[in-house]
């Protein structure tokens, strides 16, 4: 490498570092202060559940996750309800009554979500069925054709040069 391009590489980096540093800490904060619980069984409930219920804004975090306004308010009624002595059945029935099964990041098997539960074995067995009629297709092609008389003799000629 040429060594007039090092410093300016070190310089882009720095730069890039520079702009990506206030990013993490505007992340690290969002979440939150520390919480605190009267015992250690709540805190437990607690931290179980905000990483066990979805963002139904953010869709692809937890509540613990999220940043979003909704995640917060979901955290907060959980922290609420965890300080008023409800077990975690219970909060969770509260948060499905209010955003439906989507809210579980581990939803139950029931008929609305069937298809969800079987989808891996369904594409499991669509993949396995796609392999075995390549390869079956493959055995086909390669076998050789009969040839029929007329073919034969028709080979021979073209070998022979007539």
């Amino acid at each position: 490498m040429k060594r007039h391009l090092i410093p300016l590489l070190r310089g882009m980096l720095l730069c890039l570092m520079a702009w990506l540093l206030p990013a993490g800490l505007v992340m690290a904060l969002a979440i939150g202060e520390p919480i605190a619980f009267e015992t250690e069984a709540q805190q437990r409930q607690y931290q179980t559940l905000v990483r066990e219920l979805r963002c139904t804004v953010c869709q692809s975090e937890t509540i613990h996750e999220s940043n979003a306004e909704l995640a917060a308010d979901m955290r907060r009624r959980v922290y609420d309800m965890t300080l008023a002595g409800h077990d975690a059945d219970a909060i969770v029935d509260f948060m499905v009554q209010r955003y439906g099964d989507y809210v579980r990041y581990r939803p139950p098997l029931q008929a609305n979500t069937a298809l969800l539960w079987a989808s891996p074995f369904l594409l499991l067995l669509g993949g396995g069925l796609a392999w075995w009629r390549m390869i079956v297709g493959r055995k086909r092609m390669v076998q050789r054709p009969e040839f029929t008389q007329q073919e034969r003799e028709t080979l021979q000629r073209l070998r022979r040069g007539d």
